[in-house]
């Protein structure tokens, strides 16, 4: 039996993701959000007879006849994307929408959305929402395609370049080839971009076609369904409804639920085992977050659909758990050991390496895992909640074995007042994954570079200095003389050869405008004191010096000449070109 197809709309805050439910809906329920802004997930039914009713001429004007039985759309945050309504092996969704701001195009959630979106290879379509805003636009009641037609030339080739402004952005972040729906020959290898306005309602019949008919025809064999087998699903929301108490949103994507059907819901530590109490489904076209929100009791629901579940001991439920129905042929046992499984593949406790992930739910914690795994990021431990101090002692005791795994990574969590964090452990959060991603390798890049920066200063590095003439305060015992520093630094404790390679003594002081300091830098006039030379014999008035890098240490600075500065790398060939007039080898 074919099932309805589940639709998740996801995209940047504020582009217009609800409105366009909203508007498909024929509901309110925008003008109940603080800030017309989604404040929670919630799913929508949307029967075959609507979807009909909408697209009709556009369906028969194509010769196309649906046999879903309808569709389920649900209505995430933009922070989220959809990462908390998972089940095993990828995303919940069959398809997607994803809202863009035809006018302001890609911004981080939407980027976000589209890396998730990739990872789970869920087909999606765009929504290039707000065409009422294009300068000059005017709207109608006609098909987005036919009120083009009618539009100025100046105004249809404004709509058009900020259409391809958005074809090259997805090309050229995602490689990924995309066009106007009407123009797309093959949309098994194009992704489709529909105008549209939730405001006006045009081109909202062509996206609901879009995603029907794609879905139809690319995911049916994804869409059969055992109805008569035991219910599959994952937790939306706990919620406490009066005269119920605690109760669990739940999308159900396969299967059969009744009353009176045991029921394990996945959990951190142990399983919740229970009993359906009650069923409420939403009514069609009502939205399931609504305060408001008409429900009906029923016996039974069949996937795909959103239902409200009553049931004992429910008040530990996590969002993303999943929700999985005990058949009557089946081992309760072998139910939980399979769903706390599931759980465990995401729930990483014991790696030997890497960093510390946290999020807020298991399907966000999921989703973290999976990108940071693709970007061959070891993960030490994974988990829901807020950071703690012993997530601190982890990522701390990482530190000695490998500084860049000292980090604790965080998806919509916080550091409570109370932990002390040492500097030795990096924390980075964020309510966008892909954000926590690119702020971790910016990180790790600098640290990188700051650590081998710090390995370049273990060794002897280049210099070159100039004995000055007339400059000499004291012959010997220690020599001390005026120099020139001509390249590199000069160091306390660096040792010193001659123009021949011989090395001959060490810096054991320097005096910079009658001030001791430990180092001095290119340019500058310095005193200096050398130890076991005397001034006429092994150096002179007039002489060049050079420090004199141990082979080793020339060898190791092959692999960070990044970090010498061009007069540093001009000294070291200088030094090797002496030093192999005595050994044609040294150094290679």
């Amino acid at each position: 039996m074919l099932r309805s197809p589940i639709c998740s709309v996801l995209g940047h805050v504020d582009h217009g993701k609800s409105s366009i439910l909203d508007s498909i809906r024929g509901s309110c329920i925008v003008k109940g959000e603080a800030g017309a802004i989604t404040q929670a997930i919630g799913a929508s039914i949307i029967p075959l007879e609507v979807i009909n009713d909408r697209c009709g001429e556009l369906l028969d004007s194509l010769n196309m006849k649906l046999t879903i039985p309808g569709l389920l759309f649900i209505d995430t945050p933009g922070h989220a994307a959809f990462t908390s309504l998972r089940k095993r092996g990828g995303s919940l969704a069959d398809i997607a929408i994803l809202v863009v701001d035809i006018n302001e195009g890609f911004k981080p959630q939407t980027i976000e959305a589209i890396e998730i979106l990739r990872s789970n290879k869920t087909p999606f379509v765009i929504a290039a929402n707000k065409l009422d805003l294009v300068p000059g636009w005017k709207s109608s009641d006609k098909g987005a395609l036919a009120n083009l037609k009618e539009q100025s030339p100046d105004v249809a080739a404004a709509l058009d370049q900020k259409l391809y402004e958005l074809v090259g952005q997805i090309h050229e972040r995602f490689q990924m080839d995309s066009e106007r729906f009407d123009r797309v020959d093959d949309f098994s290898k194009k992704v489709a971009i529909v105008p549209c306005s939730a405001k006006t309602g045009e081109g909202l019949p062509e996206l609901i076609m879009m995603v029907a008919g794609l879905a139809q025809r690319f995911l049916e064999r994804c869409l059969d369904c055992n109805v008569s087998g035991p219910a599959k699903g994952t937790v939306m929301e706990v919620k406490e409804e009066k005269g119920l108490g605690k109760t669990i949103d739940v999308i159900l994507y396969d299967g059969t639920l009744k009353v009176n059907d045991t029921i394990v819901i996945g959990g951190i530590n142990e399983p919740i085992v229970t009993k359906v109490r009650a069923l409420f489904e939403p009514m069609p076209l009502s939205e399931m977050r609504e305060k408001k929100a008409k429900f009906r009791s029923v016996k039974e629901v069949k996937a795909a659909t959103g239902v409200k579940i009553s049931a004992p001991d429910v008040e530990e439920a996590i969002a993303g758990m999943p929700v999985v129905a005990v058949g009557e042929q089946q081992d309760t046992d072998e139910i939980i050991h399979d769903v706390q499984k599931t759980v465990g593949e995401v729930l990483i406790e014991k790696g030997s390496e890497g960093v510390v992930i946290k999020a807020d739910n298991i399907g966000s914690l999921e989703a973290l895992v999976q990108l940071l795994k693709e970007k061959d990021i070891a993960i030490r431990k994974a988990s829901i909640g807020n950071i703690t101090k012993k997530d601190i002692a982890d990522a701390e005791s990482s530190f000695e074995k490998d500084p860049l795994q000292s980090a604790i990574l965080g998806f919509n969590v916080m550091v409570p007042e109370d932990i002390h964090v040492p500097k030795k452990v990096k924390i980075i959060t964020n309510d966008v994954i892909y954000r926590i991603i690119e702020d971790y390798e910016k990180w790790a890049d600098e640290s990188s570079k700051n650590i081998e920066a710090m390995k370049l200063d273990t060794l002897v590095r280049p210099c070159r200095i100039k004995v000055l003439q007339g400059y000499v305060f004291r012959q010997s015992n220690p020599a001390i003389v005026g120099v020139e520093i001509l390249a590199g630094k000069l160091k306390t404790g660096m040792p010193i050869m001659n123009d021949e390679g011989k090395e001959i003594t060490e810096v054991k002081t320097i005096q910079l405008e009658k001030e001791n300091v430990s180092e001095a830098e290119k340019g500058k006039q310095v005193a200096a004191s050398f130890p076991g030379v005397t001034v006429g014999r092994q150096i002179d008035e007039g002489s060049v010096l050079y420090s004199a890098v141990p082979e080793d240490d020339f060898r190791k600075m092959k692999y960070l000449k990044k970090y010498l500065s061009e007069d540093e790398i001009e000294a070291i060939k200088e030094i090797a070109l002496i030093k192999r007039k005595n050994n044609a080898v040294w150094g290679v």
